[in-house]
């Protein structure tokens, strides 16, 4: 056996483990998106004037975009295992806060608490990142949605956690929600701690392209613009879809069921989207995304049943994991190992600040023009990625030529 096989293997090895360990703590942290997601337009609605319902998950969108950038400087500096507490403990303190928020009448605080949720999401989606770290090419996009399979359980911890306590403290609805997602985290926080991070030595930091070098490769500007998609728009269906069934005059345990099985459509891909990845080539996986988004548009517009909008956003769910997962792995492609958590970290920067901008206006969307109006915005950026995974083929095709 050769050195370079040798250390393959133990590089995996070490992959793996830290896989399993990833794996259960996005579990784990997807329980506080969920939790959020499943309450926080509701919540809102019942602390501030209904234009405002959806401002606590922007906030929480926005906490995701300020804190990208940090979360890949502190991992640069201190190592992904630091971060990671860091971010479990931001968790902890957002479940605390909220249920503050909410038995106080507090929105501000409420919102406050969201972002600091946002935060520890931004942390949670390096994850992903730090399954590739150490591991063999073949294994990367196995790594990486492996870990994103992780979601899964969140899909059915976050709701449940929602089902079971929302009423235990009235009248204050969803109180004692947060404070089990904080107890969530905390563990998540233990778990976290016995990650195989080390901090990064000076020597593999230093050198690299510019970072608009780099941003201006076909294959980055399109991995850039399905991530955005993908997120932005399964953040805006998703965000209005509890308060749109809630308008309908569906129940929350309709919400909840139907945000949970979302959840559980988002990452249940991920056992076999690295396999999908490795046989037919990301970009594929990335346009199957795209589509799948579109027909969750086109199911939201064909009706306001409790089977529309679950089998929507089941779609929603599926489009977002073939979108974002082999839009991950398009990055991975596009930078070198000495520049890997800037570029990651850009990429995130701009995936959660678009999704911030445009969260904004996804209440006033809705209680605007409509749940159908949210729908139809989902097709024009569906049809720009398309077009830049289109682009980007064609750019690979070309230098294929060149060096043939």
């Amino acid at each position: 056996m050769t050195a370079a096989v040798t250390d393959s293997l133990i590089d995996d090895t070490r992959a793996r483990a830290n896989v399993a360990r990833l794996a259960i703590a996005q579990a784990l942290a997807g329980a506080n998106a969920a939790v959020i997601y499943a309450t926080g337009s509701i919540v809102g609605a019942t602390l501030a004037p209904m234009q405002f319902a959806t401002v606590p998950l922007s906030a929480y969108v926005v906490g995701l975009a300020c804190a990208t950038l940090p979360a890949g400087a502190m991992s640069r500096a201190y190592g992904r295992r630091v971060t990671f507490m860091v971010g479990a403990g931001l968790g902890a303190l957002c479940g605390l806060l909220a249920a503050a928020g909410i038995v106080f009448a507090s929105f501000a605080l409420f919102c406050f608490a969201t972002f600091l949720g946002g935060a520890y999401g931004a942390v949670t989606q390096t994850y992903r990142f730090a399954a590739a770290d150490g591991a063999s090419p073949g294994f990367r996009p196995k790594a990486v949605s492996w870990v994103m399979a992780g979601g899964v359980f969140a899909g059915v911890l976050g709701p449940q956690l929602v089902e079971w306590t929302m009423d235990y403290f009235p009248p204050y609805l969803f109180a004692v929600s947060f404070l089990a997602q904080a107890a969530v985290a905390l563990v998540a926080m233990v778990l976290l701690a016995t990650v195989d991070a080390p901090k990064p030595v000076a020597h593999s930091l230093g050198g690299g392209r510019p970072i608009g070098v780099i941003a201006r490769q076909p294959r980055f500007i399109a991995a850039a613009i399905c991530g955005v998609v993908s997120y932005a728009m399964m953040n805006l269906v998703m965000t209005s879809a509890p308060l749109a069934m809630k308008m309908c005059g569906l129940s929350v345990s309709d919400s909840n069921f139907g945000i949970q099985w979302h959840v559980v459509a988002m990452y249940g891909p991920s056992f076999f989207t690295g396999s999908l990845i490795l046989r037919f080539g990301a970009g594929r996986v990335v346009a199957l995304g795209m589509l799948l988004l579109a027909l969750a548009a086109t199911i939201g517009l064909a009706g306001i049943t409790t089977l529309h909008f679950w089998t929507a956003l089941i779609a929603l769910g599926l489009g977002w994991n073939f979108g974002f997962v082999g839009a991950t792995a398009l990055v991975l492609e596009t930078h070198r190992p000495n520049e890997r958590t800037r570029v990651q970290s850009f990429n995130d920067f701009l995936v959660f600040g678009t999704m911030a901008i445009t969260s904004f206006g996804s209440g006033q969307l809705l209680a605007d023009f409509g749940w159908n109006m949210v729908n139809v915005v989902v097709f024009p950026p569906v049809a720009i990625a398309l077009l830049a995974l289109i682009y980007d083929a064609r750019a690979r095709r070309r230098e294929a030529a060149m060096d043939g």
